[in-house]
C-alpha cells in the first residue's frame, strides 16, 4: 500500500515578531517545506493617498513620514522634491538646503539599516548585534529631535527648504556620530560574517537572480544584492548627490548573504557622504525665495503685519500649482520610492499615488521562500527589509 502524504496550511503572522509587521504570511507546508507561500496584506491600510486628496500640498507633509516610520526624513525628501518639480522652483532651492537634505537622508539611510540589521541578526538568533544598532539608532533619533521635535515622525523638510536652520552644535554631533560609526560596522561585521551559523543561516538562502528582480521591480540593495548596479542617487541624481563621491556597492550572490554584505558596505558609502556633506555645509539660506510658496521668517510673522498676513493666507489657503503631472522618486533606504502628483491648479493634489519600496520587494517573497525549509522564511523575510507602513499605505 502506497504511502499517502498531505500537506499543512498554517498562518505565520499578521503578529509574528519575525514578520516585521502585520504581515500575514500563509504557508503551504510538506513537513518543514515550504511549497507555497502567500502574502497577505491591508492589516494596516490608512488610506493616505486618498487623504492626501483632501489636504493642501503642505499639510500632506506629515502624512508622508508616517509610512516607512523607520525612515521618515526619506519619504519627507520624497514628496517635497515632487511637489518642487510641480511649482518648478527644483533649480531654486538653496544650497545650504540642499546639503542638509542630502546628510539628513544619508543619516536616515543608517538609522534605517540599524533596524534592518538588528531585526535581521535577531531573527536568526544574534540578540548582541540587535543591542549595539539600537544603540548607535539612539544617537539619530537624539539628533532627529534636536531639529524636529520628534524622534520617530519626524518632520524636517519643506517645499523650498527647511523648516529652520540646524540648532547650534548639530555639525559637531552628527561628526562625532560619523567618526565612530565605522568601528561600530566592523564590531558588526567581527560579530556575524565569519560565524558559521550566521553563515549557515544565509548562504545561498532566499535566491532571486538579477533577471527575475527585474521583472518583479525589485530596488534598492535587495536588487544590488542581484548584481543590478542601479542607484537613483548616482544615476537619477537630485538634490545635488552628483557632487558627491560615493560608491554603488553591489554583489552578484543573488541571496541573502548578498544583500546582507552590500547594505553593511552603504552604511560605510552612507558615512562618507555625510562627512562631504558636513565640509560642503557654509552659512546661507535655508529656503527658497518664492513668497507665495515658502512660509515667511518667523521674526517677521510676529513684527509685521505683512508677514502675518502671509503667513495666514500661506497656512489657510495653501499655494496653487498649475495644472500638470510630475513623478519623482529617490533612492530611499529600501529602493527606490517615488510620488505622482497630479495638480487640476488647485490648493490640494487632484490625486496621489506613492510607489514603496517594500511593496514592490515583498513581491518577490514567495518566490524565494518556496522549497524551502520554514526557517528559511524567518530569514528571507528580514533579507527584504521590509516595513508594512510602506506597503498599506
Amino acid at each position: 500500500m502506497a504511502a499517502m502524504t498531505e500537506t499543512m496550511t498554517i498562518n505565520m503572522g499578521p503578529q509574528h515578531p519575525s514578520t516585521h509587521g502585520v504581515l500575514r504570511l500563509v504557508l503551504e507546508l510538506d513537513g518543514e517545506n515550504v511549497v507555497k507561500a502567500t502574502p497577505h496584506i491591508g492589516f494596516l491600510h490608512r488610506g493616505v493617498e486618498k487623504l492626501s486628496e483632501y489636504r493642501t500640498y503642505h499639510q500632506v507633509i506629515p502624512l508622508t513620514d508616517r509610512l516607512d516610520y523607520l525612515a521618515p526624513m526619506s519619504n519627507n525628501l520624497g514628496y517635497v522634491l515632487a511637489v518642487e518639480k510641480l511649482l518648478g522652483i527644483t533649480e531654486q532651492i538653496p544650497e545650504r538646503a540642499k546639503v542638509v537634505r542630502v546628510m539628513l537622508a544619508e543619516l536616515t539611510r543608517l538609522k534605517s539599516h540599524l533596524v534592518w540589521l538588528a531585526c535581521h541578526a535577531l531573527d536568526i538568533g544574534a540578540m548582541t548585534v540587535f543591542i549595539y544598532c539600537f544603540r548607535e539608532r539612539e544617537h539619530i533619533m537624539e539628533m532627529y529631535e534636536k531639529i524636529s521635535g520628534a524622534r520617530m515622525t519626524s518632520n524636517y523638510f519643506r517645499v523650498g527648504g527647511l523648516s529652520a536652520d540646524l540648532p547650534d552644535g548639530f555639525e559637531k554631533s552628527v561628526r562625532e556620530f560619523i567618526d565612530a560609526m565605522p568601528g561600530h560596522i566592523d564590531t558588526y561585521e567581527g560579530l556575524l560574517t565569519g560565524n558559521k551559523i550566521w553563515q549557515k543561516r544565509i548562504v545561498g538562502v532566499g535566491v532571486i537572480s538579477g533577471e527575475d528582480a527585474l521583472d518583479i521591480g525589485i530596488t534598492g540593495g535587495s536588487l544590488r544584492g542581484s548584481g543590478i548596479d542601479w542607484d537613483l542617487r548616482r544615476d537619477h541624481p537630485y538634490s545635488g548627490y552628483e557632487e558627491y563621491d560615493f560608491k554603488v556597492p553591489v554583489q552578484d550572490g543573488c541571496d541573502t548573504w548578498a544583500r546582507y554584505k552590500v547594505r553593511l558596505d552603504e552604511m560605510r558609502e552612507s558615512c562618507k557622504i555625510v562627512r562631504q556633506a558636513l565640509d560642503k555645509l557654509k552659512p546661507g539660506p535655508i529656503l527658497a525665495d518664492v513668497p507665495k510658496v515658502c512660509l515667511p521668517p518667523k521674526q517677521n510673522v510676529v513684527n509685521t503685519i505683512e508677514g502675518l498676513i502671509h503667513h495666514f493666507k500661506i497656512i489657510t489657503e495653501g499655494f496653487k500649482p498649475e495644472a500638470g503631472e510630475v513623478y519623482q522618486s529617490v533612492e530611499a533606504p529600501k529602493g527606490e520610492l517615488g510620488f505622482y502628483l497630479i495638480s487640476d491648479g488647485s490648493a490640494r493634489p487632484y490625486r496621489m499615488k506613492i510607489r514603496p519600496p517594500s511593496f514592490l520587494n515583498l513581491q518577490a517573497l514567495p518566490q524565494m521562500v518556496e522549497g524551502r525549509l520554514i526557517a528559511d522564511v524567518v530569514a528571507v523575510i528580514g533579507t527584504l527589509d521590509i516595513v508594512l507602513g510602506d506597503i498599506d499605505r
